[in-house]
């Protein structure tokens, strides 16, 4: 074989081994009602959960917790799911910036001890420059 060949066949076999990797990786969309079977069943992969957060009539979010005087790496609030299923989700770091302005909300984790332990927050927030255009942010929560 030519040198070229072998080159391209290494190139090749790398990069069936970056998207081998990353599969592996990759969480699944599900809903509330889903992710508290997976935790039954002894699944402890993580998820992603889609939903909105749980308003008033006026617009106010209602049931979120987050005193940083007193914990700052605790923020707790709860998410209806697209199935209007409402959870408690747990985020063991600070508040993101613009969460209240945030119009849906994508969380990554798993369900623990009956509430969802969320891992990473992305948030579609409408954009402030564009009208009509969503900006989507993602924060993570620091290792324990």
């Amino acid at each position: 074989m030519k040198k070229i060949q072998i080159f391209g066949l290494v190139i090749i076999a790398v990069a069936i081994g970056i998207i081998v990797s990353t599969a592996g990786d990759a969480s699944t969309y599900v809903d509330f009602t889903k992710a508290k079977e997976m935790a039954a069943d002894g699944d402890n992969e993580s998820i992603h959960v889609v939903g909105k957060l749980k308003k008033d009539p006026t617009g106010q979010i209602l049931e979120m917790e987050y005193r940083p005087e007193i914990d700052p790496n605790l923020f707790v609030f709860t998410l209806v799911d697209n199935n209007n299923v409402e959870q408690k989700v747990v985020y063991k770091n600070t508040k993101p910036q613009d969460f209240d302005k945030s119009e849906q909300v994508v969380v990554v984790g798993k369900m623990h001890d009956g509430s969802f332990s969320a891992e990473k927050i992305l948030m579609k927030c409408p954009s402030k420059y564009e009208n009509g255009k969503m900006e989507t942010t993602e924060h993570t929560a620091k290792e324990s």
